[in-house]
């Protein structure tokens, strides 16, 4: 299960808080944050298994979060996965 918290000016030094797990499969390779070469103003963890993420921010302050939603007996290896919606 995917959690994820967001706290706005909850904390008297840090004004967003965001916090979000990858629950994912655990042999599903990924890349800590970091800025993306082939999308330089990202900043975003990378599965490596599809190319998206699960959180991430661009220069401009956009931010993106997915949670996960899983239907067993519903997963298409050939569709597209949605964290191509991060960048």
């Amino acid at each position: 299960m995917c959690i994820s918290l967001i706290a706005y000016k909850y904390h008297p030094d840090y004004p967003l808080i965001i916090l979000s797990n990858r629950d994912e499969y655990h042999s599903r390779p990924t890349l800590s944050a970091h800025f993306w070469r082939e999308y330089p103003d990202i900043l975003a963890g990378k599965d490596l298994y599809q190319g998206g993420s699960w959180l991430g921010i661009n220069k401009n302050g956009k931010i993106t979060l997915l949670t996960n939603y899983r239907a067993p007996g519903q997963r298409d290896p050939q569709k597209r996965s949605r964290g191509l919606l991060v960048i």
